[in-house]
């Protein structure tokens, strides 16, 4: 499944670009961690750095993804946690989107 964006330019042009649920999520948590102070080194650590805590969503498509479902995937050995990308990147993959 694919979400459509229509962006509008610097130069005022609307530009049509496309965005798998996968990179939309990806795209959220990135987003959601932006103010986080890292390493993150215990899933207590990346639950309080989400916005919300563990209610913390992330939506695209017909998925819905809480930060409290989002640590469910996640194993001891995962942490630490040295950038969002990276917990990004493990959330998506284990979550099978």
């Amino acid at each position: 499944m694919t979400l459509k964006y229509i962006l509008l330019t610097g130069d005022n042009r609307l530009v049509n670009t496309k965005m798998s649920v996968k990179d939309e999520i990806h795209a959220q948590i990135v987003g959601a961690l932006k103010n986080a102070k890292f390493p993150l080194n215990t899933p207590g650590d990346l639950l309080a750095a989400m916005p919300q805590g563990a209610d913390t969503k992330c939506k695209a498509g017909g998925i819905e993804l809480t930060a409290g479902d989002a640590g469910r995937v996640l194993k001891a050995s995962d942490f630490p946690f040295k950038s969002a990308e990276q917990v990004a990147d493990v959330i998506v993959e284990r979550a099978g989107l």
